[in-house]
């Protein structure tokens, strides 16, 4: 860029870019892992090079559920803004989140249609990104409508917008904070064994096998990251934030570091709150550090998108980050699906690479049809609109 990121007197979606930038960052992640995890042999999978590759890994996902709860944030600060009531915001958001969970159970059904008759019956109900994601925004949207009605002076905005923020910023602190806490137990000494597998898999993320599986996507701990974004949703998108954004954005930053060096000295600290500890699957203090890293990363991004090159003309990381669900979606079928346009599991680093290098080029492709279709469309209804409003001035 040229110059820094637009004030607030520009248009929202210049101003917000480096969130598309985020969320174009965590596709990119994500095809790299997803690549190297589907199509390197295991030989290659034993070298050096994985290994710091599936550093990546790390990110996606909670940069994904992260962001969810920044966006949720902005939707609702814009319905607020226009005026709707605190029921209409909820029931906007909350079945927004809905779409979102039946997206993945429907995205579950496409992958055991595509992989029939290989596929157990069971991964129908596998707990994914998205249901996590669905699940976690009908959560915020009940969180924002209680802390809305608990504003004092509520009318039909629930009180001051300022009032209102100040509540949803610390119920969403206090709703990560308790979700990260419990999650320990929920997952070892204090599981709901009582539930049916697929029921008790949204707690710990159990599935069909006898202990809870990291690689699964339980709501304990995965909705405190939405609630984490939340809160930093809430913060940037105030109205002391729109004026100050530079120094809101570098206080985050500085409390990214803060919470990673907290989750260092809490995890060295010689009391421990549970009977298991398992630091990298549970513990919070890992949460805390996770936590530390996504403001981190919200800091640099938005740094490389104020005083870097980030968007200046067209940028792909943007674009993905458009159409991160598409492109999500799409690319698993050819990455770990029957269409998947490598063997599995035995390929060189190098053919691996290759791999992934067609794959963003396909899906910047697809994310690019899908905005070029979907402008057309609108102008097509802007302008079917506008000779309807002139076929009535004249009649």
């Amino acid at each position: 860029m040229s110059g820094p990121i637009p004030t607030p007197a520009q248009t929202a979606a210049q101003r917000l870019a480096y969130i598309d930038w985020m969320r174009g960052l965590a596709c990119v992640l994500m095809f790299q892992t997803h690549a190297y995890d589907s199509w390197l042999s295991p030989a290659a999978r034993k070298s050096a090079f994985f290994l710091w590759s599936q550093l990546g890994g790390t990110f996606p996902a909670p940069l994904f559920v992260f962001l969810a709860g920044v966006s949720f944030a902005l939707v609702t600060e814009r319905l607020r803004a226009k005026s709707v009531a605190r029921n209409a915001v909820a029931r906007a958001t909350i079945r927004r989140g809905a779409e979102i969970f039946g997206l993945g159970l429907l995205f579950r059904v496409q992958e055991f249609a595509l992989g029939y008759p290989s596929a157990p019956w069971t991964d129908l109900l596998r707990v994914d990104v998205l249901n996590i994601i669905g699940l976690s925004m009908m959560l915020m949207g009940v969180l924002c409508w209680v802390a809305a009605a608990a504003a004092p002076g509520a009318l039909s905005l629930a009180g001051t917008a300022a009032s209102v923020r100040l509540r949803n910023i610390f119920a969403a602190l206090a709703a990560a904070a308790l979700v990260a806490l419990v999650t320990p137990p929920l997952w070892t000494t204090h599981r709901l064994r009582w539930l049916p597998w697929f029921l008790e898999s949204y707690v710990n993320g159990v599935h069909i096998f006898k202990e809870p599986q990291p690689w699964l996507f339980p709501l304990f701990p995965w909705a405190a990251f939405a609630f984490a974004g939340l809160t930093a949703g809430f913060l940037l998108f105030s109205e002391y934030a729109k004026k100050r954004q530079a120094a809101v954005v570098a206080a985050l930053g500085g409390a990214g570091i803060l919470a990673s060096l907290l989750s260092i000295f809490f995890d060295r600290a010689p009391v421990r709150l549970y009977a298991v500890y398992d630091y990298w699957h549970t513990s919070p203090n890992f949460f805390l550090m996770r936590c530390g890293l996504l403001l981190l990363i919200l800091f640099l991004v938005y740094a490389w998108c104020r005083w870097g090159l980030a968007l200046k003309g067209f940028s792909p990381i943007v674009q993905l980050g458009n159409t991160s669900l598409l492109v999500y979606w799409v690319h698993i079928e050819f990455v770990y699906g029957g269409f998947s346009i490598l063997p599995k599991g035995k390929c060189s680093i190098a053919q691996a690479s290759a791999g992934l290098l067609v794959i963003f080029l396909a899906m910047l492709a697809l994310s690019l049809a899908r905005t070029r279709l979907k402008k057309d469309r609108l102008m097509v209804f802007l302008a079917r609109w506008k000779n309807s409003r002139a076929a009535v001035g004249s009649g």
